[in-house]
């Protein structure tokens, strides 16, 4: 399902200029999660004092959020309110 939106022809985003190609949101979402994954790490280690538990924390964090806000990204590219 990821792979198709990803790999999608490009003439389908040529006659909807409002939409993002799945590619900008895959990439928007990666950055993002770097930002937020270092906050969690560094939250991590205040709260606990163990780096490495913090890295673990933030390691698990940056996958399951990356995907979650991917899915956020394409579900909001359909909904037309607002555009």
């Amino acid at each position: 399902m990821i792979l198709n939106q990803i790999i999608r022809n490009k003439s389908d985003y040529a006659t909807d200029i409002s939409s993002e190609k799945p590619l900008r949101s895959f990439v928007k979402s990666l950055s993002w999660r770097v930002i937020g994954t270092l906050d969690t790490v560094l939250i991590s280690w205040l709260v606990t004092g163990t780096l490495s538990v913090a890295f673990a924390i933030g390691s698990i964090e940056m996958i399951t959020k990356m995907v979650l806000y991917f899915f956020h990204e394409r579900l909001w590219n359909i909904i037309k309110w607002g555009k």
